[in-house]
């Protein structure tokens, strides 16, 4: 199984978590029982929900600034969940590069929301991207 089908499946999960948080070992064991993974992939998809689980609430304060008009709990689940799980790679991930967690972020976006939102999560974790870049030079010199 690639990658991408594993932050699929961790999308998926998320997107559950968010509608029903109770009981999670119970929807996990469920969850898995209709997406199967071998050992590796679910150690890289427990990675990817727990962390952004974890992490929540400091992912979601990192993004709330770079929505232009919006506030961040108006957001529809799948879009917060495609967010939180492209950053939380991007700050937790040193093996995937910035640009490849953003572009996996905008095929999620493509394939489970409306137009729209591919074009202002591709911006927000542009822009998170860039401050991030930013922050390192300034760091380095």
């Amino acid at each position: 199984m690639r990658r991408s089908e594993i932050r699929e499946n961790a999308l998926r999960f998320l997107y559950q978590l968010s509608i029903h948080d109770e009981d999670r070992e119970e929807q996990r064991r469920l969850f898995l029982d209709s997406f199967p993974m071998g050992k590796e992939e679910l150690a890289y998809f427990d990675f990817l929900v727990e962390g952004v689980q974890r992490h929540k609430d400091s992912l979601d304060a990192e993004i709330e600034p770079m929505l232009i008009g919006w506030r961040f709990e108006r957001l529809p689940i799948l879009d917060k969940n495609i967010l939180r799980l492209a950053l939380f790679e991007m700050d937790f991930n040193q093996n995937v590069p910035d640009a490849v967690a953003i572009s996996e972020a905008v095929i999620l976006t493509k394939r489970y929301c409306d137009d729209n939102a591919r074009s202002y999560i591709n911006a927000v974790l542009g822009g998170l991207q860039r401050k991030r870049e930013k922050r390192n030079e300034q760091e380095g010199s």
